[in-house]
C-alpha cells in the first residue's frame, strides 16, 4: 500500500519549502556608511517608490555629491547666546526705514494678505528684513545637495531625508527647478526661509500665476508667511507682544525666545511708523 501525505502535511510542507525559495530583501544603504553614491542610489529607489518621476529624481540628483562644507556647518553651530538688546540693536536700526519703504511698496498687497490671513503686514515685513533682508540674502547653497548630504549624515537623518522627499515634490510640483533651488546651508528656501516640507504645506500661489515661489515672487513670499503664522494659530486684531498668543505662534516660526521678540519689536516698530 503507498503511503499517502494528508492535505495538513503537504500543505505545511508547500509553505516551508516556499519559505526557503524567498530571497531577503536587500537591506537599504544606512546613512554614514562610508559610500555616499550607494546611499544616493537606495534613495533614488525609495523617491521614485514614493511617487517622486524618475524626470525629476534625474534632474534633481544626478551627479549630487555630498558637501562636506555642510557638514562642517552643522558640527559647529553654536547656541544662540546674544541678548534682547544686543540681537534687537544690531538687527533692528539698520532695516527699519527700509521695512517701512517695503510697507507702503507692498500696502495693497499686505492688505490683502491681512484679509485672507489675518497677519498684519508689520509683522510679515518684520519677519522679511530679519530672515534675508528683503530678499537680498537667500542662500547660495545648493538647496538638494544640502539636504542629500545631511540626510546621509547619521544625525539627523530621517528628519532631513523627509526633508529632501520634499524638495523633490516641490520640482516635481513645477515650483521650482532643481537648479534654481539655493539658499541656507540646512536646506531653509525662499525669501522667509521655509524649509521644504513647509513650503509643501503653507506656500501659496497669491498672485495666481500658476506657482508658489518663494525666491522670486513677493505677494508669495508674504502670502506663504502669513498662511504659515495663520497655521499656528495666528489670532486676527490680537497683539503679538511677548505674553500674548500671537507671541507663541512666533515661537513656531523661530523657537528662540530672543528672535521671536526681536520680530515682535520690529514689528512694533514698523506700526510706528509714518
Amino acid at each position: 500500500m503507498t503511503p499517502t501525505i494528508s492535505r495538513l502535511a503537504l500543505a505545511a510542507f508547500t509553505v516551508f519549502a516556499s519559505l526557503l525559495s524567498v530571497q531577503p530583501a536587500p537591506a537599504a544603504v544606512a546613512c554614514g556608511s562610508g559610500n555616499f553614491d550607494a546611499w544616493l542610489a537606495d534613495f533614488k529607489t525609495d523617491a521614485a517608490a514614493k511617487g517622486i518621476s524618475q524626470q525629476t529624481i534625474t534632474a534633481g540628483l544626478a551627479g549630487i555629491t555630498l558637501d562636506q562644507s555642510v557638514l562642517n556647518r552643522d558640527r559647529s553651530q553654536k547656541v544662540f547666546s546674544q541678548s534682547f538688546e544686543e540681537f534687537s540693536g544690531r538687527m533692528v536700526p539698520p532695516r527699519l526705514e527700509r521695512g517701512a519703504n517695503r510697507m507702503k511698496q507692498y500696502g495693497s498687497v499686505l492688505s490683502r494678505i491681512e484679509q485672507a490671513y489675518g497677519v498684519p503686514g508689520e509683522v510679515l515685513v518684520a519677519i522679511w528684513g530679519l530672515e534675508t533682508d528683503f530678499g537680498v540674502n537667500t542662500g547660495k547653497f545648493a538647496t538638494i545637495r544640502s539636504l542629500a548630504t545631511l540626510a546621509y549624515d547619521c544625525r539627523r537623518s530621517e528628519q532631513f531625508r523627509a526633508e529632501l522627499l520634499d524638495a523633490l515634490r516641490i520640482a516635481q510640483r513645477g515650483d521650482l527647478a532643481p537648479a534654481d533651488m539655493k539658499g541656507a546651508w540646512a536646506g531653509e528656501l525662499g525669501q522667509t526661509q521655509f524649509m521644504p516640507s513647509s513650503w509643501m504645506k503653507y506656500a501659496v500661489d497669491f498672485d495666481g500665476n500658476g506657482k508658489r515661489d518663494l525666491l522670486h515672487n513677493v505677494p508669495d513670499v508674504l502670502a506663504s508667511t502669513a498662511n504659515y503664522l495663520a497655521g499656528y494659530g495666528w489670532q486676527k486684531g490680537k497683539d503679538w507682544q511677548p505674553g500674548s498668543p500671537n507671541f507663541e505662534v512666533l515661537k513656531q516660526w523661530n523657537k528662540s525666545e530672543v528672535y521671536s521678540k526681536t520680530v515682535a519689536y520690529f514689528a512694533a516698530q514698523l506700526a510706528r511708523a509714518p
